[in-house]
């Protein structure tokens, strides 16, 4: 029987918390958002106790890591090579860089990809990042604080580069290789570009002057099923694709191989 997620708080008190705006200034939180989930979604843990996480797909193609002792720590995600169209490919998430933009990433890679052409560009634009045309193509926040860019070092190398600053400096960076599969780095940039306050407990509050927080009285038997419900959509999502699979009839005749990934590039609006 598969237990209950019941918080993470031993007693039910009401705590105080903060919704931080914007987002990407909302500080790294907790890694359990996104090891739960992969869990929940049948990725095998292999992490150790009291060591890092360590995650495989079910396929074993991708594997995600997070370790905050090493420097500068933080995600890592690798990806295998596929066939002759997915060339291997690896992103790396800094310490800050919050778990619920990390998770637009490592929850897309648990779901079926849209039948739809993937536009990193699409999702900032609509939530008024303002894109920019230069040796790079750069989108940039309303705030200007944040920003992604496909970076162009020189003819054939390239790579996705996404940050965030405060009054004190580089608060995180993420990168991708120009490998990895658009529709991942699409999924980054939706939840990067999300206008959705992230909550962190306090304590946990970045020291900076450029965000703008709202404190709240939350209990952890709130949180839990906050997070419950996460784990039960990643669970149900994984019954119902295992399921679908188990059902489809074998075919005998050989069958065409999947289409392959579109490799990251330079994009255009469109």
């Amino acid at each position: 029987m598969k237990k209950t997620w019941t918080g993470w708080g031993p007693a039910d008190q009401p705590e105080q918390h903060y919704l931080i705006e914007p987002r990407h200034l909302g500080g790294g939180g907790d890694p359990r958002y996104i090891a739960e989930y992969l869990r929940a979604s049948g990725w095998s843990d292999h992490t150790r106790s009291g060591g890092p996480y360590v995650f495989d797909s079910p396929d074993r193609t991708v594997r995600i890591g997070y370790d905050p002792t090493t420097m500068p720590g933080g995600w890592t995600v690798s990806g295998h090579a596929v066939g002759e169209h997915q060339p291997a490919w690896h992103a790396t998430f800094t310490m800050a860089v919050p778990v619920e933009i990390v998770a637009g990433l490592t929850d897309s890679l648990t779901k079926p990809r849209s039948a739809h052409a993937p536009n990193v560009w699409a999702p900032l634009e609509e939530n008024e990042w303002e894109t920019e045309r230069g040796q790079h193509f750069t989108a940039v926040s309303p705030d200007r604080n944040a920003w992604v860019q496909y970076h162009q070092n020189r003819p054939g190398q390239a790579h996705w580069w996404a940050g965030a600053r405060t009054e004190h400096g580089r608060a995180w960076d993420a990168v991708f290789t120009s490998t990895t599969p658009l529709h991942l780095v699409q999924g980054f940039a939706t939840a990067l570009a999300d206008p959705t306050p992230v909550m962190r407990p306090r304590g946990h509050v970045p020291a900076t002057k450029w965000i703008t927080t709202t404190s709240v009285s939350v209990r952890p038997s709130e949180l839990g099923t906050w997070q419950q419900a996460r784990i039960t959509a990643a669970r149900a999502a994984t019954w119902a694709r295992n399921s679908w699979t188990a059902a489809r009839p074998r075919k005998h005749a050989p069958t065409a191989t999947a289409g392959p990934y579109t490799a990251a590039g330079a994009r255009g609006r469109r």
